[in-house]
């Protein structure tokens, strides 16, 4: 048996394994915790329907999209071993112009506000 077929061959048992483990583990000990609909450690009380602030999710796509910036910035330091060093800075320095104009755009319309 060659190499890889018997990596795909462990795999698919691994895999297999990890599934039925999955399944079989969670019910054997169900308490009445497990059994609640809700987990959250109380008791619903009203609906679940309330909306949600859009503040909120501008505050969350903000926050992915710098988080992003940071794994697009990550690999500069090794950019600059490249032939061209200045290209790379002016790519960086260009995403981070760009991100800081589109925050202070967002700050000065009250974006970023939590209270209306």
């Amino acid at each position: 048996m060659n190499l890889v077929a018997t990596i795909m061959l462990i795999a698919a048992l691994l895999s297999t394994i990890l599934a039925l483990v999955s399944f079989w583990l969670p019910l054997i000990t169900p308490d009445q915790e497990k059994l609640s609909p809700y987990e959250c450690g109380f008791d619903p009380l009203g609906s679940a329907r309330l909306p949600f602030s859009m503040r909120f999710f501008l505050v969350a796509i903000l926050f992915i999209l710098f988080d992003l910036e940071i794994a697009l910035l990550l690999p500069l330091p090794w950019g600059d071993q490249l032939p061209a060093p200045l290209a790379t800075f002016f790519w960086a320095s260009a995403l981070l112009i760009l991100l800081t104009l589109g925050l202070i755009y967002e700050w000065i319309q009250g974006g970023l506000e939590w209270a209306e």
